[in-house]
């Protein structure tokens, strides 16, 4: 499976790992994955992979709209 996020399509970046002796060697950095339950519209639950920040972010919009609603 690949390591990408669901929602925002975040996948690995490629760079370098540098020593001392500024020596290059190729590395990936993986994004930080986590499995999630979602509930589909017809009732039904499907896990889907989300990155970390993208769930923060999801958590903060949807905090932001429930101030909104009660402020009103």
């Amino acid at each position: 499976m690949a390591r990408r996020c669901d929602v925002t399509g975040k996948g690995p970046l490629v760079g370098n790992n540098v020593s001392h002796a500024n020596n290059k060697k190729k590395r990936r950095q993986l994004p930080n994955l986590r499995s999630v339950k979602i509930t589909l519209e017809d009732g039904t639950t499907k896990r889907i992979k989300v990155a970390a920040s993208t769930l923060r972010t999801m958590k903060k919009k949807a905090a932001e709209a429930t101030a909104e609603t009660t402020e009103a």
